[in-house]
């Protein structure tokens, strides 16, 4: 019997924490914050980062638009940020991206798997406010190119419908089908995808539960600075001053520890891991979170 995205997620994880030599759990850590009194942060969606109030065919295809760009951490620090008007304030690189997109949704119409196939990097960056020679733009129009090309004839809803009620079905056609998606051991923008076209109300999963979390730069960072996670003196030395991580060896032992921890740490609160992810994440939003430096990988998986 064939192995599921998942489970091969859990199993490839496991080994490398296992083996790991630059990051470690720490048991204590871990008990003290399964322990711990918990926020219960709705995991709703952000009005701004995503069109979910049109049709369904709508807001499906604007959210496997979003996803399909939803990478690029380890290039934020670059981006012209945008300002939220409420606070004066520069907002996130993800939030930056994700706001222009919707604003461009909402006044123009979502854009069909053909103009997605036409999509060019110059004119992305004028619509994203970037220039148009940073890095980012030719990946962005190179994975909406690709979610085109895997649409095909069809609408958003089709390929929902095609994983048949299955959540880690679906996710494996987006890595299958994407070569941007195929982030092999952790598939974390093909299990978010799933997990948002659920919280948007346009998808409904029998298996949501199994995903994992999806493995970024900042549910580690939270772990860490939680203790959770372990670094050794190099690893944090490299990580503290700012330094892009190469992929490779570090960050991946980064991320499978981060899953690992969590497969350990849900069944103690109480929740599946894609709900513990939430968590995680929205704690990440704190300023405390913000004043240490998180690790920054230029990869096209997060």
């Amino acid at each position: 019997m064939p192995v599921s995205l998942t489970d091969e997620v859990r199993t490839s994880c496991a080994l490398i924490a296992e083996h790991a030599t630059a990051v470690r759990i720490d048991d204590d850590a871990l008990a003290r914050v399964a322990a711990g009194a918990w926020e219960v942060v709705d995991a709703g969606l952000d009005a701004r980062q995503q069109l979910a109030d049109g049709e369904p065919e709508d807001v499906a295809m604007a959210m496997l638009i979003s996803d399909a760009v939803n990478f690029g951490s380890g290039w934020f620090p670059t981006l012209r940020k945008r300002v939220d008007p409420a606070t004066g304030r520069p907002v996130s690189g993800s939030l930056t991206i994700a706001w222009a997109l919707t604003e461009h949704h909402r006044a123009h119409g979502v854009w069909s798997a053909a103009q997605l196939r036409t999509m060019r990097a110059d004119a992305l960056a004028m619509l994203l406010g970037q220039p148009p020679d940073h890095e980012l733009m030719s990946l962005y129009a190179q994975a909406l190119r690709s979610l085109g090309d895997f649409l095909g004839a069809r609408g958003a809803l089709q390929v929902i419908d095609e994983a048949q009620g299955s959540a880690v079905t679906l996710a494996t056609a987006l890595a299958d089908g994407m070569a941007l998606f195929a982030d092999r051991g952790f598939y974390k923008r093909a299990q978010i995808t799933a997990n948002d076209l659920a919280l948007a109300g346009v998808a409904s999963f029998a298996d949501l539960d199994d995903l994992t979390i999806f493995a970024d730069n900042l549910v580690p960072h939270v772990l860490r600075c939680e203790g959770v996670l372990v670094y050794d003196e190099t690893l944090a030395a490299h990580i503290d001053a700012g330094e892009l991580l190469p992929a490779g060896r570090w960050e991946r032992e980064i991320r499978a520890c981060a899953v690992h921890a969590c497969e350990r740490l849900a069944p103690e609160l109480g929740v599946p891991p894609r709900v513990l992810d939430t968590w995680l994440w929205n704690r990440g939003q704190g300023a405390e979170f913000k004043l240490r430096p998180r690790h920054r990988c230029r990869c096209v998986f997060y």
